[in-house]
């Protein structure tokens, strides 16, 4: 077995991560898959990369050699691949781009408006629950860049070399629940409203699960805490099942309520990551004009940023 870049990859994401599973992840594989490959690169070495333990992986004295001369050869061959991409689509004409995103209403917008300029941008799109996943993507030139989100009190590893540009430093994260819960009648709920609910939390997004039982616990509730994508997150909430968290842009629907939590407890910085900052530039005015227009069409949130423009 000879050595490749994909195998130089592997590497880095189980010590980015410091957990097969989590790299398997990140990287789109099967965790067995992922065992078999480091397994395989170890033996063509001759020793062990990585101590297992059940509390992760950590680098051996070796793999902190191979490590140092891997990471500057993913980074090269990353921008060797962006920079050749990029003449490439500019040589026939056009300019595509590869887009990674965490959900936001303003991705169609962002698409709209890049296919609109002129000379126009063909973007094609990667969506993931795991902003680590796409940035590590963006970094080994997978993807020219990705809009993500940062939950508040778990930050995101963003890989060296990217750039990031913040469009908004603090969303607030605001509460769905069924539109005829008492507490729907407030313009922001108090989590001791919802003392006894059910909370229904997609545990894949990265950061969501954790920030949402520190929360809970600051404000002294025991509640039980349900797994599932936001998609069955919201269908159970308007029949009363569960309560969730949302995003302030969230489109509104009659069934549902989505207000504002007091004192704004959960909170995420969104930015835009890329190898250099003229990609940043080339695509940001559009990403943030998306934003703002599905901002304003969201009342609850229109009417939050109204209430803390003063002091902003």
């Amino acid at each position: 077995m000879e050595l490749e870049v994909r195998h130089l990859r592997v590497l880095c994401a189980i010590a980015d991560t410091g957990s097969l599973h989590r790299a398997a992840r990140e990287l789109g594989m099967a965790q067995p898959s992922l065992s078999t490959q480091l397994r395989r690169i170890e033996n063509t070495l001759g020793a062990p990369l990585f101590l297992r333990a059940r509390t992760g992986c950590r680098p051996t004295p070796l793999g902190l050699a191979v490590l140092s001369r891997a990471r500057p050869l993913v980074a090269e061959f990353a921008a060797l691949v962006t920079e050749t991409r990029a003449a490439a689509a500019r040589a026939a004409g056009g300019f595509q781009l590869r887009l990674g995103a965490t959900a936001s209403r303003a991705i169609p917008g962002w698409l709209g408006r890049l296919r609109g300029r002129v000379p126009p941008v063909e973007p094609s799109l990667q969506m993931s629950v795991s902003a680590n996943s796409l940035l590590a993507m963006v970094a080994e030139g997978r993807l020219d860049m990705a809009f993500v989100h940062e939950v508040e009190g778990t930050p995101l590893r963003v890989p060296p070399g990217l750039r990031a540009r913040v469009l908004v430093e603090r969303e607030p994260q605001f509460v769905t629940l069924a539109a005829d819960h008492p507490a729907a009648s407030r313009r922001q709920v108090r989590l001791a409203d919802l003392a006894g609910e059910r909370w229904m939390v997609d545990s894949t997004v990265d950061g969501e699960w954790d920030a949402l039982c520190r929360v809970l616990r600051a404000a002294g509730l025991e509640a039980q805490m349900l797994h599932g994508d936001y998609l069955t997150a919201y269908s159970l909430a308007a029949t009363g099942e569960v309560v969730t968290v949302s995003q302030p842009t969230a489109h509104p629907r009659p069934d549902l309520a989505i207000r504002p939590l007091e004192g704004d407890p959960i909170g995420v910085r969104l930015l835009l990551a890329a190898r250099t900052e003229t990609e940043l530039d080339e695509v940001y005015p559009e990403l943030e004009e998306s934003y703002w227009a599905v901002a304003r069409e969201a009342p609850a949130y229109l009417e939050w940023l109204g209430r803390a423009a003063p002091s902003a």
